[in-house]
């Protein structure tokens, strides 16, 4: 991987770098003549009070520049790679790997596979740590950029090569030995592929991770999604709903256990398995604080937890609408229970709610976050949509109108004759979007 040149792009008006001469396209080379590698090198180093920065600039020529600062003084300026270096991708062949799945045409950024520590940190995101260095280790322990999620997939070292498609994937798990001596806080995932880590080797996954608790605060155990576009990868197959029940069952069984020793349940179903087995999420007890939200952990009963809050405020009246809402066919049974609350204590309030079934990637995909503009204007067509549609908004690309096929909201609307309501995360958000508060 080639290093990434600190390029500056903006400098800060009457900051400190603008007061020295820095301009944009100057290259930083190092500062206190410590190398930089990407963002985290830099805000360690540039806290320092006395500084020496190594600039080059656009004709070649270095200076050296002498700064005395407050502690928490910026310098004033901005590089364009938000890292300040390039986005470590996988170097794994996961068999159960989602990318390797999608469908050609789609946008560029959907194909990249990344597996870089530094965006779990800022992110979230899970790593495999298998194109991690003991100097990358090292760095994460300096810095503390904690927590880290890691995807352990499995505790078994051969088994874990043999799902990676990477013979360091065993070896790989020795890091987080290094991460624990290291004080770091991290969170763990499994994902559960039948007949492969699931049965006496979660068993085993789960007893091994144990050993990290407390600084390993939570682990969750998420199904293998499995999208139509599978030929020629690994054959798997989905979870029944015996099955599903089964891997409950060994969860909760340890969620005790581990409970009753360390006061926190440790490992998590993800929401897909009740599902699947057709059971109730968990108390919001069980969730420990809601530590994997976005790895979909507890995310339908804190929507249905802040609804019911939300919803006790509101006091019922004679307004009259009629709307609509679609969901996938995850959170379909509680937007649904949700509706009736309203139109229970607002009768002259109709809400028609719409399970979209996923036939982009396959029906056996059910978030509503993977769920096309396509799907919904194939499956809405001449449905009582009412005065608007009320649509979540994971749906979207982030901080953008633009579902995954690129299709806009308002292309959406177009095609549908309706008024998009794009509705935010919180059970007050829906509350309001239900009852046309804000729009």
């Amino acid at each position: 991987m080639k290093k990434h040149e600190h390029i500056v792009e903006t400098v800060e008006k009457d900051s400190i770098a603008q007061e020295l001469g820095i301009e944009p396209g100057d290259r930083l080379i190092s500062i206190n003549g410590q190398e930089i590698e990407d963002i985290f090198d830099y805000q360690y180093y540039v806290e320092d009070e006395e500084l020496l920065l190594l600039i080059e600039k656009a004709d070649g020529e270095q200076w050296e520049l002498e700064i005395e600062k407050d502690a928490d003084e910026a310098l004033g300026i901005g590089f364009g790679a938000g890292l300040m270096d390039e986005y470590r991708s996988c170097c794994n062949r996961c068999i159960f790997c989602f990318i390797d799945q999608m469908p050609p045409g789609m946008r560029d950024t959907l194909y990249f596979k990344d597996d870089d520590s530094r965006l779990s940190f800022l992110q979230g995101n899970y790593v495999t740590l298998t194109n991690m260095s003991e100097h990358d280790i090292q760095r994460i322990i300096k810095y503390r950029l904690e927590p880290i999620n890691i995807s352990f997939q499995t505790t078994n070292p051969e088994l874990r090569c043999r799902m990676l498609h990477n013979r360091f994937a065993g070896d790989a798990l020795k890091k987080v030995d290094l991460l624990y001596q290291g004080g770091i806080e991290m969170n763990g995932q499994i994902v559960l592929c039948k007949g492969v880590n699931d049965g006496e080797e979660l068993e085993r996954s789960i007893r091994d991770l144990t050993r990290y608790l407390p600084l390993l605060r939570s682990v969750s155990v998420v199904p293998v999604g499995l999208t139509k576009f599978r030929d020629g990868l690994y054959p798997l197959e989905p979870f029944t709903k015996a099955e599903a029940r089964q891997v409950l069952e060994i969860i909760h069984r340890w969620q005790k256990k581990i409970y009753e020793e360390y006061g926190l349940h440790f490992i998590h179903a993800g929401d897909e398995w009740y599902l699947l087995a057709e059971e109730e999420v968990p108390e919001e007890e069980r969730y420990d604080g809601y530590l994997q939200l976005e790895n979909g952990v507890g995310m339908l009963r804190l929507l249905f937890n802040e609804f019911e809050d939300a919803f006790r405020q509101q006091k019922g009246d004679q307004r009259s609408e009629e709307l609509s809402a679609a969901t996938g066919k995850l959170a379909y049974p509680y937007i649904r229970r949700m509706a009736e609350r309203i139109e229970e204590r607002y009768p002259g309030v109709k809400i028609h709610v719409y399970c979209i079934r996923n036939d982009f990637f396959g029906e056996r995909i059910t978030v509503s976050g993977l769920i096309t503009g396509g799907d919904i204007i194939a499956q809405l067509k001449g449905k009582r949509l009412g005065s608007r549609l009320l649509l979540p908004c994971n749906m979207l690309k982030a901080d953008e109108d633009v579902f995954l096929d690129d299709l806009t909201v308002k292309e959406v609307s177009d095609a549908l004759q309706v008024p998009v309501n794009i509705v935010k995360s919180s059970g007050q958000d829906l509350v309001d979007a239900m009852l046309g508060e804000g729009t």
